[in-house]
């Protein structure tokens, strides 16, 4: 039997999905995605959305042409690039004075980033980019794990990779430099970066202006449809879920009972609701339309 729609919202809150506050800081919060995007916890995956806590273990999966941003307890940003697929891992009990975590980057791009304010803080933060492992303090880089090749780029800051094909670990201290090694051999030596080579990198994983991308702030909604029943919006919101897209439904008062709106709240602006309107509805098969 389908779930009546205060049984999902009671199953959210049971499993931890609900944004709720907390006592202590999550080790990571969602900032910001260009969907689809998923989160995978204790075996159950469901869209990724700004504000949601990340927990120890958690798996991260970006879709084609999407992005995301992740912010850690420290102030540090991780921003992945599409197709991409991580493991987030946090065993820091104090991000306020000092931060352990780590990151397994399955596949796909991610850029890490330490604000001013984060560089006083100390961390222990390593990040596997397939057969590489990175030791960060305070820096600014970017990676990409793919089928062929492991890639650490450093923009600014310091590094150290171990890789499984050297004994010793390499020392990344100068800026704009990059570690690259295909898969199942050595590291190339560490070489300079042409800048044009780092803009097309860093646009990997960057949200471009106009991109139809969600965060806790944005103001503009989308409208999938109205429901007369909670059987046929519970159906559009699992459609728009199974896509990738963080839907929720608003229940309203209407002349013969109750209306069931599924919206996608958060767009960062109206051009970014319209890109997604456009892509939503050719995918899901419904009239999108941008309330506000």
């Amino acid at each position: 039997m389908r779930k009546s729609f205060r049984k999902v919202l009671a199953g959210l809150v049971t499993a931890g999905w609900a944004l709720v506050a907390t006592a202590a800081p999550p080790p990571a919060v969602v900032d910001a995605v260009q969907s689809p995007a998923f989160l995978t916890r204790d075996n159950v995956t469901r869209p990724l959305r700004p504000g949601q806590d990340l927990r120890n273990g958690d798996l991260i999966s970006t879709g084609e042409g999407a992005k995301a941003y992740l912010k850690l307890a420290e102030g540090s940003m991780v921003k992945l690039g599409a197709s991409a697929k991580i493991n987030f891992y946090s065993t820091g009990t104090r991000p306020d004075t000092f931060y352990r975590g780590a990151l397994d980057v399955l596949t796909g791009a991610f850029r890490f980033t330490t604000g001013l304010l984060a560089k006083t803080r100390q961390r222990d933060v390593r990040i596997r980019v397939g057969a590489a492992t990175v030791g960060i303090r305070g820096t600014d880089v970017w990676g990409r794990s793919s089928a062929e090749k492991d890639l650490v780029c450093l923009i600014e800051g310091h590094v150290q990779v171990r890789h499984s094909a050297l004994d010793d670990a390499v020392d990344m201290a100068d800026a704009m430099t990059f570690f690259v090694a295909d898969k199942g051999a050595a590291p190339a030596p560490v070489a300079p970066v042409d800048p044009a080579q780092l803009k097309e990198w860093a646009s990997e994983t960057d949200i471009l202006p106009g991109a139809a991308a969600i965060s806790a702030t944005g103001r503009s909604l989308l409208r999938l449809g109205d429901a007369g029943s909670e059987a046929d919006a519970l159906n559009l919101y699992d459609r728009a879920s199974a896509a990738g897209y963080p839907a929720r439904i608003n229940v309203l008062p209407g002349d013969a009972g109750y209306v069931y709106q599924v919206v996608i709240g958060g767009l960062v602006s109206r051009d970014a609701a319209r890109r997604m309107a456009e892509a939503l509805g050719r995918q899901l098969g419904v009239a999108v339309s941008v309330v506000r």
